[in-house]
C-alpha cells in the first residue's frame, strides 16, 4: 500500500509546483506589461512615480518636430499647451499616418532627462474619424418630375 501512496504524493507535489509556477509567471507578466494612460500635463505632475512606470501618452505631433535618424526618431507631442519631447527607438518603422499635426500615442517610459523614451508609437488616421461631409443644397433639393424628364417631341 505504501508504494501506491508515494507516487500519488509525488504527482500531487509536482502538480502544485507547476500550478504555482504558472500563477507566478502570469502575475509577473501582467505587472510587466501594464501601462498607464496619462495626459502630458498629468505626466509632468506625477513626480518620481513617472520614472518607474510604463506609460502611454497621447497628443498631436508638433509641426516640424519630426527628426529621423536611422531606426531612431525624435519628435514633440503637444496637448493643451503642454509639450513633451519623445525619443522613439522601436523595432518597427513609424506608421504612414505619422506626420505633422497627427494624433499620436507614445508607449514607453519617462526618463529623468525629461524625454519620453518610446518603444512603440501609434498614429490615428484622421480621415477615418472625420464627420461625414454635408450634401450640397442642389443635391438635397428634390426636383419636380417634369423637370427631370426630357421634353418629348411631337411627330
Amino acid at each position: 500500500m505504501q508504494s501506491q501512496q508515494k507516487p500519488a504524493a509525488k504527482i500531487f507535489v509536482a502538480v502544485v509546483i507547476i500550478l504555482a509556477t504558472i500563477a507566478y509567471l502570469a502575475i509577473s507578466g501582467v505587472r510587466a506589461n501594464k501601462s498607464y494612460y496619462v495626459t502630458i500635463s498629468e505626466l509632468q505632475g506625477m513626480g518620481n512615480k513617472a520614472y518607474t512606470r510604463h506609460l502611454r501618452v497621447a497628443g498631436n505631433v508638433q509641426p516640424g518636430s519630426i527628426a529621423k535618424d536611422g531606426a531612431q526618431m525624435r519628435f514633440v507631442l503637444i496637448e493643451q499647451g503642454h509639450t513633451l519631447a519623445v525619443h522613439y527607438t522601436g523595432m518597427e518603422p513609424p506608421p504612414d499616418t505619422f506626420k505633422d499635426n497627427a494624433q499620436a500615442l507614445a508607449i514607453g517610459t519617462f526618463g529623468r532627462d525629461g524625454v519620453f523614451h518610446a518603444t512603440q508609437i501609434q498614429a490615428k488616421c484622421a480621415s477615418k474619424y472625420a464627420p461625414a461631409q454635408p450634401k450640397t443644397a442642389a443635391l438635397a433639393t428634390p426636383q419636380p418630375a417634369s423637370a427631370a424628364m426630357p421634353a418629348s417631341s411631337a411627330n
